[in-house]
């Protein structure tokens, strides 16, 4: 069986790389194109394109996928798998062979960019893998797969590559099945719908309760990244952790010069890790250590 993949983050590598340990003949993998990254804006290729031709498989990269549907048509495959591509695909390509989706969400909740970071910032329980056939509208088409995950409070990163494990297995039993599954057209009125985040939605405010503010860094601290501001001096918080109701007003930091303690709008939050000014990754306490002052100050709502 030979599989054209599209697919661009590091969700996509996993999945690809399962396919490939299952022993399925990849004909050729499409991908964004190289972008500028860090601060000297060095072309980057994606993690799926650097796998990929380490693994010795030709790699395709567009700008604008549509326009190459002549080139896409002469690739020898049998079935087309999408991962976190990136990009819309034209009616006229999902016309050419079986396309499948591996999407991070038991939809039709979540459709749309974040699925991932969506579930964590409203602390779910529970969430899942959908494979489904591909369809014009954004992760709208018929439904061939799906599979819960418990969540046990991880980060973005530790969730991503759980849920892309999970895809991967799913996948192979789909494709080796898929004639015979019967698709389950996705219920519209349950759909629900994500956006890309931005770094504005990192900022933690004390208004917020205990759970929201754990739950925003656990799902943006390793991406947007998410910040306090105090005294209009933004710090970044890496880890945070619900603490014990210290009776703190939001905002009030703790006279505690052992733990980075605020107060919020349900009880308090401690600053487990956060940057130094210098960019160095530290604990709350050695923060508080070097910067005994913001114990009289406040951080802002």
């Amino acid at each position: 069986m030979k599989i054209l993949f599209l697919g661009s983050s590091k969700f996509s590598k996993i999945v690809l790389e399962s396919l490939i340990n299952e022993g399925f003949e990849i004909s050729c993998v499409i991908t964004q194109p190289d972008k500028p990254s860090g601060r000297g804006h060095k072309l980057t290729p994606t993690e799926v394109k650097v796998f990929a031709e380490e693994h010795g498989i030709e790699v395709k990269t567009y700008d604008k996928f549509r326009l190459h549907l002549d080139e896409i048509e002469g690739i020898d495959y049998d079935y087309s798998v999408v991962a976190s591509y990136g990009q819309i695909l034209p009616n006229a390509f999902l016309e050419f062979k079986p396309c499948v989706n591996v999407h991070p969400s038991l939809l039709p909740k979540y459709r749309g960019a974040s699925p991932i970071q969506s579930s964590i910032l409203n602390g779910d329980k529970i969430t899942g893998v959908t494979i489904m056939k591909v369809a014009q509208k954004v992760d709208a088409g018929d439904i061939l797969a799906q599979e819960t995950l418990e969540t046990n409070g991880e980060y973005y990163f530790e969730l991503e590559e759980k849920l892309a494990i999970l895809g991967g297995k799913m996948l192979e039993k789909v494709l080796k099945n898929y004639k015979n599954i019967i698709p389950i057209v996705q219920n519209e009125e349950e759909a629900t719908f994500t956006r890309k985040f931005e770094k504005v939605d990192g900022e933690l405010k004390p208004s917020m309760s205990s759970e929201q503010l754990v739950n925003r860094v656990r799902a943006l601290s390793q991406t947007e990244g998410t910040y306090i501001v105090i005294e209009n001096t933004p710090i970044k918080i890496l880890k945070l952790r619900v603490a014990d109701n210290n009776g703190l007003e939001e905002g009030e930091i703790l006279q505690d010069k052992k733990h980075f303690v605020f107060g919020c709008a349900n009880g308090s939050v401690e600053v487990e890790e956060c940057l130094s000014p210098v960019g160095k990754r530290i604990t709350g306490r050695d923060y508080i250590n070097g910067h005994n002052d913001i114990l009289t100050k406040r951080v802002e709502c």
